[in-house]
């Protein structure tokens, strides 16, 4: 199989391939590059590292506004994509034949100008609350389907001595999922706030379901549910806590699974999952977001071969390493690519959302181009009681704004 992404010798066989430091994204680097360079010998790929969150960010768009970008790298897709200037800065990957089998929503959230960029090199994902599985049948609680239900579940655990709600703001990034994550719910209550919101027509600060994430964070706060080192405690020791049961909640994108398989294997078959819960138990579905992207820089000088390594990640090979890697972390965007029969349960949990008649939406950023960079810091002040939830949200529009001026929007 692997012979049919051979090389050419005459092309240059080299490239440079930036990724994120989550243990996960370097974990299936390694192994993708490892397979695609036994089956090419003539080919190297040097990886290099990054940080994840806002200083991430910084570094992808400076490298490529400066030419200094790697050849082939890792980013969100969605509306971070478009702060890219992505018809200046990529490789157009429209006619590449992989992607032939990539799901037509995936190309959406990575298209300008006409132009597709990018393929997943990841399933898609939720946004919710992995929670200990140990520790829920040890206190005789159930999956909640309202905020009310996890409130009481939270009051419960905390009553029996442990942390009920894990939060690490030592990451800033970790901050931002009872805003994000409760977007279903706002689309619930408010249907077409996405179209508004792109048009400045609905602000989170006027709109009381898009106000309700903030009051979450705040509520969880405020009721003593955190982790005492909530503000120094970073994504690693949020996993490890709810995976070995030190805490019984963590707010977070499925694709923690990855790392959890990666770094605390033991027990990866005692952390559950489920969407992060609205006030209507008949209106109970998943914040989904699209998998990140692999893209190649416009300034590679290996055009054909960034092409070629992107096609073979694309796969149901690269599908393969990967779950072979880090495990199966929820379905695929490619066709042909499957998901193994054991799957952990926080990605059986995820499941019935994706299926027939299943309730999921996807996130804002998928259905907006805008989103304000500093919202993690800002759900950091609401998630410590430095700030309350109201004027959280409302400087979050103010940040909103600057970037849809950034964007030159209409209406801005």
């Amino acid at each position: 199989m692997m012979a049919s992404h051979a090389v050419q010798a005459q092309q240059s066989g080299y490239l440079s391939f930036l990724i994120d430091n989550g243990p996960q994204s370097v974990a299936v680097a390694e192994a993708w590059v490892a397979a695609y360079t036994e089956a090419n010998p003539d080919v190297t790929i040097d990886i290099e590292v990054r940080p994840g969150g806002g200083e991430g960010d910084n570094i992808v768009k400076t490298r490529l506004a400066t030419g200094a970008m790697a050849d082939v790298f890792f980013y969100n897709s969605g509306s971070l994509f478009q702060a890219l200037n992505p018809t200046q800065n990529l490789l157009p990957l429209t006619d590449a034949p992989f992607q032939a089998n990539v799901q037509d929503s995936f190309k959406s959230v990575v298209s300008a100008g006409g132009e597709v960029y990018g393929a997943p090199f990841a399933p898609a994902m939720g946004g919710g609350i992995f929670y200990n599985i140990p520790l829920y049948a040890e206190l005789g609680l159930e999956v909640p389907k309202t905020w009310d239900e996890f409130m009481a579940n939270n009051e419960k655990i905390k009553a029996a001595g442990k942390v009920a709600v894990i939060q690490t703001y030592g990451e800033s990034w970790t901050s931002q999922l009872f805003v994000l994550a409760d977007f279903f719910n706002v689309l619930a209550e408010v249907p077409d706030f996405a179209e508004k919101f792109t048009a400045n027509e609905a602000k989170f600060a006027t709109t009381p379901a898009a106000v309700r994430g903030f009051e979450k964070l705040q509520a969880v706060f405020e009721a003593g549910y955190l982790n005492e080192d909530f503000g120094a405690a970073t994504y690693p020791d949020g996993l490890r806590m709810v995976a070995t049961g030190e805490g019984a909640h963590y707010p977070m994108l499925t694709f923690g699974v990855g790392a959890i398989a990666e770094t605390i294997p033991d027990h990866l078959q005692d952390v559950g999952f489920f969407a992060q819960p609205g006030d209507d138990a008949a209106k109970n579905g998943l914040t989904t977001w699209m998998p990140d992207s692999i893209y190649a820089a416009k300034t590679t000088s290996s055009p054909d071969l960034a092409k070629d390594f992107i096609g073979f990640i694309a796969s149901p090979e690269g599908c393969d390493i990967r779950n072979e890697a880090v495990g199966a972390t929820g379905p695929y965007m490619i066709a042909g690519c499957e998901l193994p029969a054991d799957v952990p349960p926080a990605v059986s949990d995820m499941l019935p959302y994706f299926a027939e008649g299943g309730q999921n939406a996807p996130a804002l950023e998928f259905l907006s181009p805008v989103k304000g960079p500093a919202l993690e810091q800002i759900t950091v002040e609401v998630g410590s009681g430095i700030r309350p939830a109201a004027e959280g949200a409302a400087l979050y529009d103010e940040d909103v704004r600057k970037q849809a001026q950034q964007l030159g929007l209409e209406g801005w």
